[in-house]
């Protein structure tokens, strides 16, 4: 495989920023932008359009295609963006920048009802967005740790996020109130799920849908890339973050409930070896992570309700799946 290696991430991912040319150039450039629409207040710190807790028939969303998601949201803008700025009826300068980074694999009746669900909530919020599909290429065993570090050093590279929204493809939230905005500390947003009685089942747990400013990831030093196959590196990421200095916390559990799309259960990593990882975060987090990340974009289309980064993050090595 041709890897690319993030350069220099070794040096400055511990650190309380990175800084990149090529993000410091988009960044420049949208701040040009935002200075010609100085007329325009910013947005107010509690959003206007909230609905509060949402109506949902998961049986009629099962029903959503990708045709529906395309003709409903018309509006947003090419590669899954939107802004406040262009809103025609109350514009405004967004508060927060957020990228949404899905890591992703064949669901794609999950990926059209995700995407209809979620983008007239992130646009109620008067968030300045982009949803980051990252497809793993090829038949390997899944690693949903490196597609989301990969998700993210493509996105802060090529964006001005100031926050990262790690997403599940088959979750989505049942009120608008639940803000994907920046946070002071990692926050976890997915505290209770239908599947699992609306209970968390344990306070380390930060899988789902889990919010961290850029600066945070880097401190963690991403998620670990030795989670082959499906379940662990959440597991891993609530450790790092304790380890790090941060604070998991999450909104109030009556906001933060989420419904999970019915689905085939994928092959775990062997369970073994999961405790093994699990139980040794703390410890490995600085040698595991971005700075150890290899993987090759293959492609980057800009769809028009999303931006499709195909990437391949190699194979398991034997003593990790057996």
């Amino acid at each position: 495989m041709n890897d690319s290696l993030v350069m220099g991430f070794s040096i400055a991912v511990l650190g309380p920023t990175f800084t990149d040319p090529k993000r410091e150039e988009v960044k420049t450039r949208i701040d040009t932008e935002e200075e010609e629409e100085t007329n325009k207040t910013v947005c107010p710190e509690v959003p206007k359009h909230l609905l509060g807790h949402l109506n949902m028939s998961l049986e009629e969303l099962e029903q959503v295609r990708m045709e529906d998601a395309l003709v409903d949201l018309d509006w947003v803008l090419p590669g899954g963006r939107w802004t406040p700025q262009y809103d025609p009826q109350s514009p405004c300068q967004p508060r927060h920048r957020v990228a949404i980074i899905v890591p992703f694999r064949d669901r794609y009746n999950h990926l059209a009802i995700f995407l209809h669900w979620l983008h007239p909530i992130l646009r109620r919020q008067q968030l300045a967005y982009t949803i980051y599909v990252v497809e793993q290429v090829g038949n390997a065993t899944f690693n949903k740790g490196s597609l989301m570090n990969a998700g993210f050093l493509e996105a802060w590279r090529g964006d001005t996020a100031d926050c990262f929204v790690f997403h599940d493809v088959d979750l989505l939230p049942e009120d608008d109130r639940n803000m994907y905005s920046c946070s002071p500390q990692p926050r976890h947003l997915s505290v209770e799920v239908n599947t699992l009685g609306y209970k968390l089942p344990y306070f380390m747990l930060v899988g789902g849908v889990l919010n961290l400013q850029g600066q945070h990831f880097f401190q963690v030093n991403g998620y670990s890339n030795l989670y082959w196959g499906w379940g662990g590196e959440d597991d891993d990421m609530g450790y790092r973050i304790k380890k790090s200095g941060l604070r998991i916390t999450r909104p109030p559990n009556s906001l933060a409930r989420y419904s999970m799309l019915k689905h085939q259960k994928r092959k775990p990593l062997n369970w073994e070896i999961r405790r093994t990882l699990v139980r040794t975060a703390g410890d490995r987090y600085r040698m595991d992570g971005l700075n150890t990340l290899r993987y090759h974009l293959i492609s980057t289309h800009q769809k028009p309700l999303f931006t499709h980064l195909m990437l391949d993050v190699g194979s398991p090595p034997e003593r990790l799946i057996r």
